[in-house]
């Protein structure tokens, strides 16, 4: 447990990447949140511990297998209740984040949600994944991919207009057409939409096209062609940091984090078994 001098510790920031987002991570032992309202959707994932929050008059308990969704300026309020510790995470979606989602998603109406609790453990694990790479300033297009996706399956959940998953007679040319695109510029800094826009698609029909047409999605295929490239130089004997930078890769770091993920070694290690 935190010290007493440390006992509720916040850390709030705004991403520049994507306006209107607002995240919040807080290690409360003794927080009371006052009856109030935000201007922006609120989404709270429980990482250990748990609170009671109160929203539309009804109290629920906040803990690590459900979900939080509070619409804008729901009044809301929380206390600790019998837990001695809460440890949570929360988005705040302004305006403009809620529209730019919308759009990533082809649909004009933003759902409301007949309950603030959401038990899908799928949405949770989206969610508290999405915020740890927020935080960590992952990658722009890995992140962009899991906000769409998580929305997707949370709008899904709210018995609202979804976005279509149908697949399309002219697919594999769509695929064909933003696939080479992607190989032609491995080496540049993609964004979904532009490469959505290739296919005259959304950007959540284009990561379903491509997880129908390459088992991946667009952000995991640009890795694996990046991963390709960074293989070939250290096989022909390039130190490890410029290979990376010749691959596309931010950093030796970024380079070293998706090759262990998809390889299970470093690159040294794959560097020093070839070179033998």
């Amino acid at each position: 447990m935190p010290s007493a001098q440390l006992r509720n510790v916040t850390s709030y920031w705004r991403d520049p990447r994507i306006p209107g987002l607002s995240l919040l991570r807080a290690d409360f032992t003794d927080h009371e949140y006052r009856p109030h309202v935000h201007s922006e959707m609120v989404v709270a994932i429980t990482e250990s511990g748990g609170a009671i929050i109160t929203s539309r008059g009804v109290e629920a308990e906040a803990r690590p297998d459900r979900l939080f969704v509070l619409s804008p300026g729901e009044v809301q309020s929380a206390r600790m209740g019998r837990s001695r510790r809460w440890v949570y995470r929360s988005f705040y979606f302004g305006e403009d984040a809620l529209e730019d989602i919308c759009r990533g998603l082809g649909i004009a109406k933003r759902p409301s949600f007949s309950s603030s609790v959401i038990d899908d453990t799928g949405l949770i694990t989206g969610f508290r994944s999405l915020h740890s790479a927020l935080e960590q300033r992952g990658d722009s297009c890995e992140i962009r991919e899991g906000l769409i996706q998580v929305f997707a399956r949370m709008f899904q959940r709210a018995n609202t207009a979804a976005p279509s998953t149908d697949a399309c007679p002219d697919d594999r040319a769509r695929f064909r057409k933003v696939a080479e695109f992607v190989r032609a510029h491995r080496l540049d800094e993609l964004h979904l939409e532009e490469l959505a826009a290739l296919a005259d698609l959304t950007v959540f029909q284009l990561i379903r096209l491509f997880k129908r047409m390459a088992g991946q999605t667009p952000h995991a295929y640009l890795v694996q062609l990046r991963l390709d490239e960074a293989r070939r130089h250290l096989r022909d004997g390039m130190p490890i940091a410029e290979a990376a930078m010749a691959a596309g890769f931010y950093d030796q770091s970024a380079l070293t984090n998706h090759f262990r993920r998809s390889y299970g070694i470093t690159p040294g290690q794959y560097a020093l078994a070839v070179r033998r």
